[in-house]
């Protein structure tokens, strides 16, 4: 009965977690009234929560595999019920900024049930299941277009300090529903950053994920007060559509999860990128408020979708490492909700709009589109090479002229050539003298008219010993109809025609 309810409780952890990760954001137009919060300092006071959400995420990825999500998730909203006094009773700017460094532990959580939800369910649902927890981001349109209501009607300090009884709520409903004998890793953290550092792959899913769920966290601080300072936008509008923004891509999240278990991943990443160029294109040309919400929405598709195709991503390529994997990767897309904040606000000082801005993403979302399409074909690459090393045929592939390109080790084990000894060279080598000219020709004329030829032959090993082997030639063609390569497949039937004989 406990592990079926983790993923419920793990879920409402998370949105109870991002529920307070962006209160000073959503709060801001109204703390602003109180409190002297410099203009050029406004992206400082909604960033600086990022910061600790951003860098938290790994550690607390690592702890979750020693110690269990139960305590860690028991432990945090403790540690929270701190900052969240300490900001409701803010009365300067730097109050705000102290309080919402620490506040940032409500978004580093996002990585402890990552961690700990797939345990309990098979490989194949990994990207449904991680899809559905991470829709607990939607804690961020609850407070969106919540608090500013609630704040309208009993002031924002009040609001602030009714989180105090959810963060309590919360800690206790881990104490006593959260899973004691979940499975704990125990590889050192040493081990597992050696495992992941050298692997290109780990840093290509940070870039994706810095761009989703960065771009997310981003539109999510940065909305709120640009729709009323940009579009003279009512505070409550301007909350409810910063939450509709994020109800969309927190159900395009497990959506993203579950196309991913379907189809292949990094084709619907080239579909996430693909609209992110396009949507930020739009955008940078400052639009009327109509085609502005477009590129907003279409932004939060993509966003929504990436967000659930990479963490189906991650433990696929890291089964070992996927604590500390996933706190990295979800380290940097926090990372990425702290920067593009702070360059729109200082472009915007610079240049009076944001048009840079919105083209930097759609520049770096195009470079990300050419990046997904090369890991496409590099896994395709990598497969081939996989089935070609590991096959027990042996596999001897030549260009047009006949020359040998490429061995598998197979063929070393049955004829006793290395690869060196035959690149470069003819497979008259491996003749043993046994068949005449007219076998041969009779040979190439079938691969001439048929495409391939097939049938037994003797060859020689390097030892000067002959044997029998059931070889396969097909002649390897270009869209043109000409050939470029010739394949050989062969196995040893020796003993097999020994005994028949």
């Amino acid at each position: 009965m406990i592990k079926k309810i983790q993923l419920p409780l793990q879920t409402v952890n998370l949105i109870a977690g991002f529920m307070v990760w962006v209160l000073i954001s959503s709060l801001l137009p109204f703390m602003k009234e109180d409190i002297s919060i410099p203009a050029d300092q406004l992206a400082w006071v909604t960033a600086i929560p990022v910061i600790l959400g951003s860098l938290l995420r790994i550690p607390l990825g690592y702890l979750t595999n020693l110690f269990g999500a139960r305590k860690i998730f028991m432990i945090s909203f403790i540690i929270l019920l701190f900052p969240v006094y300490y900001i409701a009773h803010a009365s300067a700017f730097t109050d705000l900024l102290i309080g919402g460094l620490f506040l940032g532990l409500g978004g580093a959580i996002f990585s402890v049930g990552v961690t700990s939800v797939p345990k309990y369910y098979p490989k194949e649902r990994h990207g449904f299941i991680n899809g559905i927890y991470g829709a607990g981001n939607i804690g961020t349109a609850i407070t969106a277009f919540t608090a500013p209501v609630i704040a309208s009607q009993f002031g924002w300090s009040l609001t602030v300090q009714f989180y105090l009884m959810l963060l309590a709520v919360m800690a206790l409903a881990n104490f006593f529903l959260g899973d004691k004998k979940e499975p704990k890793v125990r590889t050192s953290l040493s081990e597992q950053l050696r495992g992941i550092a050298k692997n290109e792959k780990l840093w290509l899913f940070c870039l994706f994920y810095f761009i989703t769920f960065g771009s997310f966290v981003a539109f999510t601080i940065y909305l709120p007060n640009f729709l009323v300072a940009n579009f003279g936008l009512e505070k409550v509008d301007a909350g409810i559509r910063t939450a509709g923004f994020i109800v969309i891509a927190t159900i395009m999240r497990p959506i993203g999860g579950w196309l991913a278990d379907r189809f292949h991943s990094l084709k619907l990443l080239m579909f996430v990128f693909g609209g992110y160029t396009l949507a930020a294109m739009l955008l940078s040309f400052a639009p009327s408020i109509g085609l502005y919400t477009a590129g907003c929405l279409t932004i939060a598709l993509c966003a929504g979708m990436g967000n659930g195709v990479i963490f189906k991503l991650v433990p696929a390529y890291f089964p070992k490492q996927s604590g500390i994997a996933n706190g990295v990767v979800s380290a940097m897309g926090g990372l990425g909700g702290f920067f593009p904040p702070l360059i729109l606000a200082l472009l915007f000082k610079l240049t009076g709009h944001y048009a840079i801005g919105f083209m930097a993403l759609s520049e770096v979302a195009l470079a990300s589109f050419v990046l997904v399409i090369w890991m496409y074909y590099q896994d395709r690459l990598g497969m081939s090479a996989q089935i070609l090393n590991s096959t027990a045929e042996g596999i001897m592939v030549t260009d047009s002229k006949g020359t040998i390109i490429a061995v598998n080790p197979a063929f070393s084990k049955l004829t006793g050539y290395s690869a060196e000894d035959v690149i470069g060279k003819n497979p008259n080598l491996l003749k043993s003298g046994l068949q005449d000219g007219g076998f041969y020709k009779k040979m190439w004329l079938d691969i001439e008219e048929k495409g391939f030829w097939q049938g037994e032959i003797w060859n020689r090993r390097k030892d000067g010993q002959n044997y029998l082997e059931w070889l396969t030639i097909s002649a390897v063609k270009n869209e043109a109809g000409e050939i470029q390569q010739y394949a050989g497949m062969f196995s040893d039937i020796t003993a097999l025609k020994t005994k028949s004989v």
